[in-house]
């Protein structure tokens, strides 16, 4: 009975699974509070990041730099596009 394969281990288990919902959940709305933009599967992984040991201002940066360049690449897209426009 210690392989914790019982109902106490199932219970325990979703309770744990409740929780990490239940903390996921704030943090998206502290995300979505603050503006960032993060959806929740991007937030997630940021927190698993996080929880991995990266360091969260360098990861904001990094998120930052990638938006920065993302943007500076759709630019020529969108005025060639404008141009196009009979």
């Amino acid at each position: 009975m210690g392989n914790g394969s019982g109902p106490g281990s199932l219970a325990l288990a979703a309770t744990n699974l409740n929780a990490v919902r239940e903390t996921m959940d704030v943090n998206l709305e502290i995300s979505r509070i603050l503006n960032t933009g993060l959806d929740t599967e991007t937030l997630s992984i940021c927190v698993r990041l996080c929880e991995q040991g990266i360091n969260p201002e360098a990861l904001s940066s990094v998120i930052k730099e990638l938006r920065k360049t993302t943007e500076a690449l759709q630019a020529p897209e969108n005025m060639t596009s404008y141009l196009e426009t009979p």
